[in-house]
This record gives C-alpha cells, structure tokens and sequence, in this order.
C-alpha cells in the first residue's frame, strides 16, 4: 500500500514570507534563473498582445525595430502596453544570426518619384505641404490650413468654436442660503418615465371664443399681410388665484391643481435649455402648481433648442472700474431678451388678428376674471377645467384638474361648448437669418412656399421645447387643431413691423408625433414630482431648473418665499425675460 510522507518544510529564518534566498535547497535547481523585473508603479495591461503586427521580440532583445520611420506601428495605446514589452526578455530565444542577416533582394526597376520636379500652377509633396495657385498653404492630412486661407484645426468642431464665448446662463430665480435642497433629479432619469393616462373629465367651461378667420390659411409669401396691434384683455392668471379652482377645491375635485402653461413645461422638461420654476404648494392633502409674476412663463423664447442660441451682452465686472463707469450699451434688437420680448408680443397680436369678432361662441360661464370695473374688450379665449386621473391602480385617488385654454374655434356643426372645433393660435417669427442664434434657418420669403419641409424641420430643431410645449397644450385643452402662423420682420433690421407670411394648420396629436413628443413620458414625470411632493410636509416648495445643466432640483423655501415684500427685500432676478423658458 502506497505511503503519503509530507515533504521538508525550510522554514524562513529572516521571519519574512516564503523562502529566504540565503535557506534554498540545493536541489532547487532554478535558483539562479533571472526574472523580469516588476515594479508596483508599472502598468498593467494585457499578459499577451495576439494582434500585435509589430516585432516586438527584436525590440525586447535589443535589436532594431523593423517598423517603418513613420510611426505607423504603434497601434497600441499608450499605457495599454504588454506585460513585461519595455523590459530586456532573459527567457526567449531567438535565432538572432539567422534572423540579422537575412535580407530580401529586390531587382525590380523603382518607380519614379510622383510630385517630382516642377508641376504646373502648383508643386505637391506626399503628406507634405502643397502650394496652391491661390498663394496659401495646404497640409496634408486631416486639419490644416484649408485652400482659401483660414486655419481649420482638425475638421471635428464647429464652426468658428473658438470665438464662441461661454454661455453661462443666470438662473430664473435667485437661490437662497436659506432654503434646503431636497432632490436632484437628471433629464436622462425623467425621460425613462411612462404612464398612460385616459381621457379627462370636463368639469366647466367659462369664456367666450371668435370664430378662426379662415382667410389667414390662403397668405402666400407673395400675399403677405400686416400684424396689427390690437389692443385686447388675456389673462394669465396663477393657479392660486384663480377663483374657480378654489371653488373646485372647496368639492374635492383633484388633488392636483395647476394650469396648462405650467404643467407643459413640467412635462417637456427633457427638451429645456433655458432656466425655469415652478412653486408648488403643499396644504393639507391637495398641491398647487404655482407661477411667479413676471417669470419665465410670461414670455416666449426664440431658438432655445439651437447649437448657437441667441445671447445677451455679459454684464460689466463690478471689479472693473472702466466697465463700471461705462455707459450701458441699448441691448441689441436680436439679444435674447429683445427676441423674447418680440416673440411674446408677435404671438399675443397674432392669436387677436386672426379671429373675426362678430362670429363669436360662449361658454357655460363668462370669463371668470373679467371684472365689471373693466373697459377694455376681452380677447378671444376659451378656459376649459378638466381632470385627469393619474392613478395606476383602482385604490389610488390622484386627480389633477388643469385650467386648459383654447384661442378660437372653426364654425361648422358641432357645439364649440362641448369641445368641437376649437383652436389654439401660435406664431413662429424670423428676426433676421444672418445674424447670431438664427440657427440656420433658411430664408422663409424664399423658401416657404417651395421648400416649406427645410423650414418647419429647422424650426423644429431650434424650437423643439417651444413647439412641444405648445402642442402638450392644445392636446391638453381637447383642441381639435392648431394653427401656427408664420411671421417675419418687413424689415430685418426694425423689430416693430412685422408681416404675416404663411399659416400652418395641423392636429395636435398628429404634429406630437412628428416632433416625437410622448405624453405617456409627460404624464410619469407629472406623477414622479407629485408623489415626490405628496411625501413632504406640508409648506412651500420651488422646482428650479438648473441654468447649465440637465437637472432639475426640488428646494423647500419659506411660506413668505415670493410675496411681493420678499421679492423686494432679497431682490429676486426672475422677471428678467431672458430666463424665459
């Protein structure tokens, strides 16, 4: 029967690990036998390189390198090198004679030199630099210096990347020391989010709505029309100070309360560049989603969604004595706070120009705003209060009751009260196709009754939030279409006079569709922030967009946050337009 005997163990006198160099048996034969040397501070990277084209074992003992002068063998990264390539191999064998002293012989006659001597208007060299008939410098290869004598670097950035200043943008609302952050959350994570919500219940209707005049849909570039100014009545009113919400708070109708304006912007919130927030008011079981006086949501931006956005002049360094004292500059008529200006003011004349006042439809209630102290006439508008319901389950009761509006409608059979044929108006406007943040727009007297297809694409490049938002709002209000009119500058350097070039007529989940906009997205952020908000105590929140980055943050603020004391004593930045969103 086989016998198992452990074998000696040489215990290491010096107390270290493993066999002291000074205690190795003799009949360990391998004792003298180098190692390649290894240092802690060496890179690891791959124990053997199969891919590897070069000669790297004549490279290891010493030899020259067989690669051409060039440098096109390396074509492994730097710091990515085998395991041990940089260090003299003890252990391989080579033949090393056989290998120096072979040679390929080759008797072929050589091919002449091309770009040799003198060639005709130009001299050319291979990879080398080449004299054009225009007196520049060419380079060979990517990059270099281009044939009409700008320096182009590389080929990969855009255009003219360096004279681009950094575009950093002031939020809509200055952040207190004394408020607490309580969530961030990234647009990646929101545009994740998906909840199919069914169709709303219609609560009341108030208003009353002109007929569309039809004859806006027949302009051609060639028949242009004038904006007017019409002098009309539109109320923007909170949510919190809407007399009709509270009465259907005082029901229990929803949970959840807030307008349309407000809650579009919550919900395309992926697609915003420009800063913006929402207050959103928590008492006892029921939120309210809030706006500020003279923020973001009372203007309209201009290209927000382009690569090169429209900017405002950066404000003098208060360190600086010589731009302190120096006179402020009137901002310019294409600064993003003019364009917004203008924009606003383009889309309020618009929606009151293409109506016909003596055809006109009225709601169950009239407008719940208008006082009998008022004079002026009211504007076209129609305030449908619907609600939805958000719950997942049957068990859960989450409501939210929206204030819808709605700009006109078209005559035919149906009851405009009952949600027929009505109408949002929006405008799109051209301020000058040369100058910054046009964003490629093409010229539309040009190009919009030809190639009408490159202008809505390019508008729904650089508008992507402006056009999403207004369609979650006509989809929102039950609008059966959605009439955007196409208007230009009479003159691309007077921003007053305007022309009405075109009117586009779509359906708004049709156009949805085009611009890729999801709803069922729209509607799982809307739930995310409302439980989120349904978890605090009860009090005063802001959901604040951040000014440069994809995030939106979630901030508990006093009770007194954004009262008009408040706004004077800590001097609030929000009604400043270029923070539109």
């Amino acid at each position: 029967m086989a016998s198992f005997t452990l074998p000696p163990i040489h215990d290491n006198p010096d107390g270290g690990w493993g066999p002291s160099s000074s205690n190795i048996p003799e009949q360990f034969k391998f004792k003298d036998i180098p190692y390649a040397p290894y240092s802690k501070s060496d890179k690891l990277g791959r124990f053997a390189d199969w891919n590897d084209t070069g000669d790297t074992r004549q490279t290891a003992v010493g030899l020259p390198s067989t690669r051409d002068a060039r440098g096109q063998g390396r074509s492994r990264r730097d710091g990515a090198q085998a395991f041990g390539s940089g260090t003299a191999s003890a252990f391989a064998y080579f033949h090393v004679e056989d290998e120096s002293s072979f040679s390929l012989v080759d008797n072929k006659a050589a091919p002449p030199r091309r770009g040799g001597g003198f060639t005709r208007g130009r001299a050319t060299g291979r990879g080398g630099m080449s004299f054009t008939n225009r007196g520049t410098v060419q380079r060979g290869g990517r990059g270099g210096f281009n044939n009409r004598g700008g320096a182009q670097r590389g080929g990969r950035k855009g255009w003219r990347d360096w004279e681009k200043t950094n575009r950093t943008r002031e939020s809509s609302v200055a952040i207190s020391p004394q408020w607490t952050m309580l969530e961030e959350i990234e647009f990646h994570r929101l545009a994740k989010l998906k909840l199919e919500v069914d169709e709303p219940e219609d609560i009341d209707t108030y208003g009353r709505v002109f007929a569309y005049d039809k004859s806006y849909d027949r302009i051609t570039t060639k028949t242009e029309r004038p904006l007017q100014l019409v002098d009309r009545i539109k109320y923007n009113t909170t949510t919190s100070d809407d007399p009709v919400i509270q009465q259907l708070v005082s029901k229990n109708v929803a949970n959840v309360y807030t307008t349309d304006a407000i809650l579009s912007v919550l919900m395309c919130a992926p697609r915003s560049v420009n800063p913006w927030d929402i207050v959103i008011l928590r008492e006892g079981n029921n939120l309210y989603f809030d706006k500020r006086d003279g923020g973001p949501f009372d203007t309209v931006t201009v290209n927000e969604n382009a690569s090169d956005p429209p900017q405002d002049p950066a404000p003098p360094n208060p360190n600086n004595p010589a731009e302190k004292t120096a006179v402020p500059e009137p901002p310019s008529i294409n600064s993003a706070t003019s364009l917004s200006l203008e924009a606003t003011y383009i889309n309020q004349n618009f929606g009151f120009q293409s109506v016909q006042e003596n055809i006109a439809a009225d709601f169950a209630h009239p407008n719940p705003f208008y006082g009998p102290e008022e004079t002026e006439p009211l504007a076209s508008c129609g305030y449908r209060y619907r609600v939805f319901d958000l719950g997942i389950t049957e068990d859960e009761d989450v409501k939210i009751c929206i204030r819808t509006e709605v700009d006109a409608y078209v005559p035919g059979p149906g009851n405009p009260q009952e949600g027929h044929g009505l109408v949002t108006i929006r405008a799109l406007n051209e301020f000058d196709p040369r100058a910054q943040g046009a964003g490629g727009a093409p010229d539309w007297r040009s190009k919009l009754d030809s190639q009408r297809g490159a202008v809505v694409a390019t508008e729904m490049k650089n508008n992507s939030c402006k056009l999403a938002k207004w369609t979650v709002q006509s989809v929102l209000a039950g609008a059966d279409l959605m009439k955007i009119g196409y208007i230009s500058r009479g003159n691309p350097k007077d921003n007053t006079r305007h022309v009405i070039l075109s009117t586009a007529s779509m359906r708004p989940t049709d156009f949805a569709a085009q611009l890729n906009v999801s709803l069922a997205n729209g509607w799982g952020i809307v739930r995310t922030i409302t439980d989120l908000c349904m978890k605090m105590p009860e009090g005063k929140y802001v959901l604040i967009k951040d000014p440069n980055k994809s995030v939106i943050r979630l901030y508990a603020v006093p009770m007194t946050a954004f009262t008009t004391e408040d706004e004077d004593a800590e001097g609030y930045e929000g009604d400043e337009p270029e923070s539109a969103a």
